[in-house]
């Protein structure tokens, strides 16, 4: 039984330099410390999301993706929400331990207007960063070094057995095209063909060429950031090199193989802001016009594309869009007012664009 852990997967890095520790902690290494950090009490717990949903809504935010929390969180969570004080709406991955696995299969799926926890987040391999992400040829930047995988291929597949036979979803984190693929080939052994289950791949970084008719031949949901491929293109190309790195943030490339794609922020490891969001969708240049011509245009998603994907197509990838994601008849009134038009207003002003007004169930939770 590999469920629950890294299950023989790498220990991580600890990084030195001349002989000595930097304090950079790579992946897995930062178990060395992150069991010494007390617990919050219930009540820095209590404040600390409500100045995260404070946040939230100021970037006309009604939905957040929360990855890989514990139960103990889910329940405090569950209480915050009963209680009004947390109006947030919340769509929970339970992460990768053994304990979420016995809590899932005892309390089963939760679902209320404002909590949703039906999937686990599963690490698949590290960031492409910090040449953690595993890669099926050496890096271009350092010979010989292929990243990592953060577990071992059995446990993403006992992970894969338990979720399909249990019914719950698997969103898994992959980076590189050595983790994306070996995600990939497992998911398809339980899939098996077209199907509505949504799994998901968190990212979905690096693709090689030869994979993508996986994501649409198993029904394969990429989860894709668009200001992954902005913040990084700066040095893409020196990990990956001029042949390997088309194949990274082909977000054309994806939306096609299942007509869909949901897009996220990735905060707090990017910004916050829906509009970077959907600039660097779009543009897919920084904030000061670089590169001119944008980058890797080919893979730029079209405004309604990039509009769909943080509303519907982000709503559907948690089976949420009979109730959310669109303005229509019979569903929430989660919504935003802003002032000025993404459809129409000029590249270099949308990132400018302001949320006059949020709302979540017809209640206003933001004014600016």
């Amino acid at each position: 039984d590999h469920l629950g852990g890294a299950a023989g997967g790498r220990q991580g890095e600890v990084e030195e330099m001349e002989g000595s520790l930097t304090g950079v902690l790579i992946d897995n290494a930062v178990d060395l410390v992150s069991a010494k950090i007390p617990a919050a009490s219930a009540e820095q717990f209590k404040k600390a999301l409500q100045a995260a949903e404070h946040n939230c809504f100021a970037m006309g935010l009604t939905t957040i993706d929360d990855c890989g929390l514990s139960y103990t969180s889910v329940d405090r969570i569950k209480e915050l929400q009963s209680g009004g004080d947390l109006k947030m709406r919340l769509y929970v991955m339970l992460s990768d331990e053994k304990a979420n696995y016995d809590y899932a299969l005892k309390n089963g799926r939760i679902k209320t207007d404002r909590l949703n926890v039906r999937s686990f987040k599963v690490y698949g391999d590290g960031a492409l960063g910090s040449r953690g992400a595993c890669l099926l040829q050496p890096y271009s930047d350092k010979p010989g070094h292929y990243g990592f995988l953060l577990s071992q291929p059995a446990h993403f597949d006992s992970v894969a057995s338990w979720l399909n036979e249990n019914k719950w979803q698997m969103c898994t984190h992959a980076i590189g095209d050595s983790g994306n693929r070996i995600i990939l080939n497992t998911y398809a052994k339980y899939l098996q063909g077209k199907n509505d289950l949504r799994w998901r791949i968190e990212h979905a970084q690096v693709v090689n060429q030869s994979d993508f008719t996986l994501f649409g031949n198993y029904s394969i949901i990429p989860s894709v950031q668009p200001t992954h491929a902005t913040s990084d293109m700066y040095w893409a190309g020196d990990r990956l090199g001029a042949e390997r790195v088309k194949g990274a943030y082909a977000y054309q490339q994806l939306v096609k193989q299942n007509g869909w794609i949901p897009l996220g922020t990735d905060f707090p490891v990017e910004d916050i802001s829906t509009f970077k969001t959907f600039y660097a969708a779009v543009v897919r240049k920084d904030a000061k016009g670089w590169p001119a011509e944008g980058y890797q245009m080919e893979n730029a998603l079209t405004r309604e594309q990039a509009l769909r994907g943080m509303t519907i197509w982000a709503a559907r990838a948690n089976f949420e869009e009979t109730e959310k994601g669109s303005l229509e008849k019979g569903k929430l009134a989660d919504f935003v007012i802003l002032d000025a038009d993404l459809m129409k207003e000029t590249p270099e002003k949308l990132l400018s664009v302001k949320v006059k007004m949020t709302f979540v169930g017809g209640e206003r939770v933001y004014m600016k």
